[in-house]
């Protein structure tokens, strides 16, 4: 026979333990922040930021600006007067611009200190090859 007051009859409360308290499962995220790195490093390797011009050149500077012109599609002249033009340089560079469609305008890239007169020069072998429309690019001025 049990006794009131607990098993065994000793008087005794019944003891009570306090439950442990649950963890949720904690996801470990260093695989996920490697890939995220991974990834990063990937896309800094294979990203082609802008491609370099193919002379050093300092366009004139004016009141309106003009867009970066594509190296494939300008014609860049450096203040020596050096010609390159879709990865041709010099006298190649002008049979390369004579071979392309004449209707279509040529984009000239030209030096803030190249010589007006150098680049008038230009303008008229550029005419006898064939050159209708031109446009200088330009820079904002201050």
């Amino acid at each position: 026979m049990t006794r009131p007051g607990g098993i065994g009859g000793r008087g005794a409360a019944p003891m009570r333990l306090a439950r442990p308290q649950r963890r949720g499962v904690r996801e470990n995220t260093v695989p996920m922040i490697n890939i995220v790195f991974l990834l990063l490093i990937f896309f800094l390797m294979t990203a082609q930021i802008a491609p370099p011009e193919p002379l050093d050149v300092t366009p004139p500077e004016t009141a309106d600006a003009d867009a970066p012109p594509d190296p494939d599609t300008a014609l860049f002249v450096d203040a020596g007067g050096a010609l390159s033009y879709d990865g041709r340089r010099g006298e190649d560079a002008l049979a390369r611009i004579a071979a392309r469609d004449a209707g279509a305008p040529l984009s000239i890239r030209a030096d803030a200190d190249l010589p007006g007169a150098e680049l008038a020069a230009l303008l008229r072998r550029l005419a006898g090859r064939g050159v209708a429309r031109v446009s200088l690019i330009t820079v904002a001025g201050g």
